[in-house]
């Protein structure tokens, strides 16, 4: 494994180690106080660490295994989900087989949340974890790589500079991502391109593709060698984006400025609110393996694309921003007619989170939400 040791995951024995320093991180706590009590963090935040380090080790303490932190986490959110209102759906994991690892291709929506709800699901089942892709954009702090590499996250070298260094850093990404598949039989999840769907547009992006062939035999072919890490496209829809207000400035600022620059701690920030937001139901759903005979990473795009957008849940939200956009068809009325839903509260009160966004941006926002209805009707 020494080929990968500063990409891969923490093992087991490094556990109780690395919560230990994360306990102890002044940074991370004083990150955590500015995120949760911001007032406190910025004039007495001295009152608050010695409460906040005590609490961590008390929690990590009783934590030795990756599994063990897993099952905390399992716990913690459940009753986070609960108090905000959420609840999850999942379907298509029960054509899939235990014993056989995947790699979970997912659209991407939300840092934490994508690669957690599809942990939910396998942990609820019975079934291994996945180890999560992340970028080192994330892990601007020596605590950040912590936090997210003892829960199973390995590193893309995404600031990787220079042609040499940068085929070097997918030459090993793609290496470990089929040692972990093939060797050690540990399943991995990997969004389908870089950053999140701000739009709402899930497409594939063949460049992640070529990476994954980059480790095979030259005696393969490309369908052969992406034939045996078992590609498995994961579509997740969320019924409210806790970061839709955020998304949409992020996008009017591309459009209007041509650059979105980031504050120091707003990925951080970031993750915090998309996992304490509101999010109404969720919905994972499990795709089929992919079968052989593809032939090239353009075509395998393409067959993923059609999974994701073919499997996506639609939400009343979505229904409602594609009429709001004056849009209508005789298929989307038929989509409707299908749900359960209390529409005029549903209308009501999606409209009103619309109208506290700024008019500048709204329907950009709007827009977020309708774009999978309008993929969808491409598809079909």
């Amino acid at each position: 494994m020494n080929t990968f040791d500063d990409i891969r995951p923490y093992r087991d024995d490094e556990v109780p180690q690395v919560l230990s320093r994360l306990s102890a991180n002044r940074e991370f706590i004083d990150t955590l106080l500015s995120i949760k009590y911001p007032r406190i963090a910025r004039w007495a935040p001295w009152l608050l660490r010695p409460l906040i380090g005590r609490a961590l080790k008390r929690a990590f303490n009783k934590i030795h295994t990756v599994r063990d932190l897993h099952g905390a986490m399992r716990a913690s959110l459940g009753r986070l989900l609960k108090k905000i209102g959420c609840t999850m759906t999942v379907s298509g994991l029960d054509k899939l087989d235990k014993n056989t690892p995947c790699l979970f291709i997912s659209n991407h929506r939300d840092i934490a949340m994508d690669p957690a709800f599809v942990n939910v699901a396998l942990y609820d089942d019975d079934r291994e974890t996945v180890r999560i892709a992340i970028g080192d954009n994330l892990l601007t702090k020596e605590f950040t790589s912590d936090l997210m590499r003892v829960n199973k996250s390995f590193i893309v070298k995404r600031s990787a500079s220079g042609r040499r260094e940068k085929l070097a850093a997918l030459f090993q990404l793609s290496g470990y991502i089929r040692h972990s598949l093939t060797k050690e039989h540990v399943s991995i999840w990997i969004a389908q391109r870089e950053g999140r769907a701000k739009d709402g547009i899930d497409k594939t992006d063949p460049a992640l593709l070529k990476m994954l062939a980059l480790s095979k035999q030259k005696e393969q072919t490309f369908a052969d060698a992406i034939g045996e890490l078992n590609v498995v496209p994961v579509a997740i829809s969320y019924e409210l984006d806790p970061l839709d207000a955020a998304k949409g400035f992020e996008l009017y600022a591309k459009q209007t400025e041509g650059v979105y620059l980031k504050d120091e701690h707003e990925d951080f920030a970031s993750i915090y609110s998309g996992v304490v937001g509101r999010k109404g139901v969720v919905h994972v759903a499990f795709g089929e393996p992919l079968v052989s005979g593809l032939d090239s990473p353009d075509e395998m795009a393409v067959a993923i694309d059609r999974q994701i957008i073919g499997n996506y849940h639609l939400h009343p939200t979505n229904i409602i921003a594609y009429e709001q956009l004056g849009e209508a068809v005789a298929t989307v009325a038929e989509w409707k007619a299908g749900m359960e839903c209390d529409w005029p509260k549903a209308v009501r009160e999606f409209t009103d989170r619309m109208n506290a966004i700024p008019a500048t941006y709204r329907d950009i926002v709007i827009a977020m939400y309708a774009n999978p209805v309008r993929q969808k009707l491409n598809l079909s």
